[in-house]
């Protein structure tokens, strides 16, 4: 017969353990710890990608050549409801009025337009008929279409919001429509008939006179990007005599001053002195900062209505798509417009879109090494991903096309380097000095800016609809 033994005291200690708990173990190591992480830090491909020009006076002047204004702006309108209105003087980016400055004829001219609805599908002007009428595209897409050479249609551009056709009316040199208009969604028109447009230039005198001025004068000679047209001879045997010419530069150039984005960074001087093993909590507040700073300077790069790429982009460098999802067809024509496109920049749903496209037309875009990621590309130009680009409520997004740097007359970054108490490049980190309370304080700076050196620099593909 087998005696058991009665437990001994440590065994019978708490739950019945027979020997030490990790719990109690624990009281005794170290621990191994990561740097502090953060969920925000993005790719910042904008920032990696753009060439960086020192900016040492602080703006950066970008010269051109002289460019005649070519009227290419977009009209804004105002709404009460569902009744929608041109602001008067926003009729000055229709090219005849542009140097017309008297408010109360803009006014009545703008209260003289009606406003018209078409379905997606109906026609706003036929090729060939009258054109009797300014045709304002207060909201919606409109494609517009020619007779092709070989008898079938021809699908010239896509226009959107703010775009208008038919002021031609206002001179009095066109007679027939040059194209066919149709709407390619919901559409809301404002629109001035021939006989609304006498009745006012009846009335005004100084708007008559100025419309018959605009008509008579010859307009300065330009090639086609608007720029003063040069001089020159070619083909030509024997010794003629030779054109005279020079190069006319823009009298009024663009500059741009860095931006800033800036914190305060507190740190109380007991977790400075004492909790710096095995970390400095002072590095690791700078770096987390830095981190969002950084994120911040690009979310600027793109949004900032001053030097943003977003507000930046020349309006004949914007299209739109041709349907609604991004196509194929529409990063091509993107493409089409500029010399050495470098990269697209869009948000990662758009390139997702993009790919479903791809898919359901049987295409696979390429596929290319970018800095040691693989990344989706089209015609060999990276497709970029960037959170930055926003959505609207209604689904709908932009992707961006750029050439880059000062020797391709491309976009560029402007940072200035070597400033004050620099901890990265173009940013500071500046002691502000310590409180009553014993926080000390450092301003963190980051100086920033971009520019376009050429307007096809830039292109921008609108309303690209990325819901599925």
């Amino acid at each position: 017969m087998t005696r058991t033994h009665p437990a001994s005291a440590s065994e019978q200690d708490g739950d019945g353990r027979l020997s030490l708990s990790t719990a109690a173990a624990r009281t005794l190591a170290t621990t191994t710890k990561t740097a502090p992480q953060m969920q925000s830090i993005s790719p910042r491909w904008l920032l990696r990608k753009l060439p960086w020009v020192q900016t040492s006076a602080g703006s950066y002047r970008v010269n051109r050549r002289l460019t005649y204004a070519l009227g290419d702006g977009r009209v804004t309108f105002s709404n009460t409801g569902d009744q929608v209105r041109v602001v008067p003087p926003e009729l000055r980016e229709l090219p005849a009025l542009r140097e017309f400055d008297d408010e109360a004829v803009l006014t009545a001219l703008a209260d003289r337009f009606t406003q018209r609805d078409y379905a997606p599908g109906e026609v706003i002007a036929n090729a060939g008929q009258p054109a009797d009428e300014v045709v304002l595209l207060a909201h919606g897409k409109v494609n517009t279409f020619t007779t092709s050479e070989y008898g079938g249609q021809a699908a010239l551009d896509v226009l959107a919001g703010g775009a208008f056709f038919g002021d031609q009316l206002l001179t009095g040199t066109q007679q027939s429509w040059q194209v066919t208009v149709k709407a390619l969604t919901p559409c809301i028109v404002l629109t001035l008939s021939r006989q609304a447009l006498a009745e006012v230039t009846d009335r005004s005198a100084p708007l008559r006179g100025h419309l018959e001025q605009v008509a008579a004068n010859v307009k300065p000679t330009q090639n086609k990007h608007g720029e003063a047209a040069m001089a020159l001879a070619s083909g030509h045997d024997g010794e003629p005599e030779l054109p005279g010419t020079f190069v006319d530069y823009d009298l009024n150039p663009r500059e741009y001053e860095l931006s800033v984005a800036q914190t305060i960074l507190r740190v109380h001087t007991r977790i400075a002195d004492l909790y710096n093993q095995p970390m400095s909590q002072l590095d690791q507040q700078l770096r987390l900062t830095v981190e969002e700073l950084r994120e911040r300077q690009e979310h600027e790069l793109i949004n900032n209505r001053e030097f943003g790429l977003l507000h930046n982009a020349d309006l004949r460098q914007r299209i739109q798509t041709t349907g609604g999802p991004p196509t194929p067809g529409d990063l091509d024509e993107l493409l089409s417009r500029r010399r050495k496109s470098e990269f697209f920049l869009a948000h990662p749903r758009t390139i997702a879109a993009f790919g479903r496209e791809c898919s359901r037309l049987g295409l696979y875009p390429d596929s290319v090494d970018v800095d040691g990621t693989t990344l989706s590309a089209w015609r060999g130009v990276p497709l970029l991903p960037c959170n930055k680009i926003p959505i609207t409520e209604t689904g709908t997004s932009s992707i961006l096309v750029l050439r880059t740097g000062e020797d391709h007359q491309g976009v560029v970054g402007l940072h200035q380097t070597g400033i004050p108490d620099e901890y990265e490049p173009s940013l500071n980190v500046r002691f502000m000095g310590i409180n009553d309370k014993a926080i000390t304080s450092y301003l963190v700076s980051a100086y920033f800016s971009a520019a376009v050196l050429t307007p096809d620099a830039l292109g921008v593909l609108e309303n690209v609809e990325i819901a599925r």
